[in-house]
């Protein structure tokens, strides 16, 4: 069965950074695109990044452009988020997402001093 299992998320400062991981099992992993969303309290889930199957293509919501980098490593079924210069905003339940519709249970990000 399809699993996607987000880690990596937690409590940092303004300005701090952060790497979640989303290990995916149960499909063929490289074959699909993968992407990151978020939801932060009362407030609908965004997308924050896409990346494609091979990863040549990425995109990113406008909030996460130069400061946020998707990849994957396809060997390690593993997708990634590197997010840098985390602000107050970021602050949101984050969820890895496998384009045929198949969500994981989210890790908590928190930014605050």
């Amino acid at each position: 069965q399809v699993q996607l299992v987000e880690s990596g998320g937690g409590l940092v400062q303004p300005g701090g950074s952060l790497r979640l991981s989303c290990a995916a099992s149960g499909f063929a992993f490289s074959r699909y695109s993968m992407s990151w969303y978020r939801q932060a309290p009362g407030k609908e889930r965004e997308l924050v990044a896409r990346i494609s199957s091979g990863g040549g293509i990425t995109n990113y919501a406008d909030s996460a452009k130069g400061r946020f980098t998707i990849s994957r490593v396809d060997a390690k079924n593993t997708l990634y988020l590197q997010m840098n210069s985390l602000k107050p905003d970021d602050t949101a339940v984050y969820y890895c997402y496998v384009s045929f519709g198949s969500w994981g249970l989210g890790t908590q990000v928190t930014v605050s001093s």
